[in-house]
């Protein structure tokens, strides 16, 4: 921007070239990487990261990426002393930061969340760039590979507290909201469950289950969902459709992801609300037999998701990298944003910036 100072000038680095690529980690404190799908163009950053003593942010919603990458590198970057922080973007701070704001609010044990993603769009409609329908693309062509990874990490199952959280129907409808759901498809799950079993694991603190959803509206939006996911699902499964999926990205999200990306005023009129109903246990009340007894209602509101909640989140995450060291994880690693920000001021940034955290309700059964 023309804004900037002329003294900031413009570091060039290749993914095919390891040495730019360590010529520019060397250069910074924290990198913050841009450049998906991250299966594909993330590792090598990371890994001149690490090498090199700088700790890198970035915005991935791949599960697989994300697990990967804390499976290869986390001791490392823990002998370094640097911190690698996945899906700082829309995936997933607003879901994973609201699971932690909505434990610290309750007077006593968060047990079980589900959260409720809304999207409002303005006159225009929505329109989301081609590189984030990619990535699903990718990822939902190779959930195998997710699944083997899984399989070879052999974790413990986290303990569940209270009753366990039942999956509702893939179309279900939210009285509270007045709305059809379905599950939402992105990596929040994945996220908050790591988070989850970090924080109960290192911080021995009681593990919130979580699901997530996507608040859809009416049954016409329902019908026209069901037709797109089905088109995708069928698609996705083969090698020549997959190739049709990214070549016609317009075509086949019926008007949702294109090549260009969204218009400025498409991006002004957009917001999202995740609506966030919690259950667990007043003080001093035992989780073994009892019903939960309390249940609280949260929410995260900000501007439009992509392009600029998502930087938003990203640069204070890097700020609180920066300048909240001593309230960080005492060793660097490979960390989800709960794990690493659940200590930090990081959610007191974001509700300055624009990213709002409230509570809507909170009361005894």
């Amino acid at each position: 921007r023309p804004t900037l100072s002329s003294e900031v000038g413009i570091i060039i680095c290749d993914i095919t070239n390891p040495a730019s690529l360590e010529e520019m980690a060397k250069q910074a404190k924290v990198v913050l990487n841009c450049v998906g799908p991250y299966r594909f163009y993330g590792e090598p950053v990371i890994k001149a990261c690490i090498e090199n003593g700088t700790s890198c942010i970035d915005i991935s919603g791949e599960p697989q990426f994300l697990e990967l990458m804390q499976w290869k590198y986390h001791e490392k970057a823990a002998e370094k002393g640097v911190y690698i922080i996945g899906s700082s973007g829309f995936d997933s701070i607003p879901a994973d930061l609201g699971v932690i704001y909505t434990r610290n609010k309750m007077n006593g044990t968060l047990t079980a969340v589900e959260s409720f993603l809304t999207i409002h769009s303005g006159p225009e409609g929505l329109s989301i760039h081609d590189g984030t329908w990619k990535s699903a693309i990718y990822g939902f062509g190779d959930q195998n590979s997710l699944k083997k990874l899984r399989h070879a990490s052999n974790l413990k199952p986290v303990p569940f507290v209270g009753p366990k959280l039942k999956r509702r129907w893939p179309i279900s409808y939210c009285r509270e909201l007045k709305s059809y759901s379905i599950p939402f498809m992105g990596s929040d799950v994945s996220v908050v469950r790591r988070t989850q079993r970090y924080l109960y694991e290192n911080l021995e603190e009681s593990p919130v289950q979580y699901a997530a959803y996507v608040a859809v509206g009416g049954i016409t939006s329902v019908i026209k969902l069901m037709f797109a996911g089905l088109f995708f699902l069928f698609f996705v499964r083969f090698g020549i459709g997959r190739q049709l999926l990214i070549k016609f990205p317009w075509f086949f999200s019926f008007g949702h992801f294109s090549k260009q990306g969204p218009t400025q005023k498409q991006m002004d009129a957009a917001s999202f609300t995740l609506t966030f109903f919690g259950q667990g246990y007043g003080q001093g009340m035992g989780t073994d037999k009892n019903k939960p007894n309390i249940k609280i209602c949260t929410q995260v509101k900000g501007p439009e998701a992509g392009y600029v909640a998502t930087p938003i989140a990203m640069v204070q995450a890097a700020m609180t990298l920066l300048n909240d060291a001593s309230d960080l994880p005492k060793a660097g690693g490979v960390f989800t944003p709960g794990a690493a920000f659940s200590k930090t001021k990081l959610i007191d940034r974001l509700n300055k910036h624009g990213i709002e955290f409230s509570v809507i309700s909170s009361s005894e059964v």
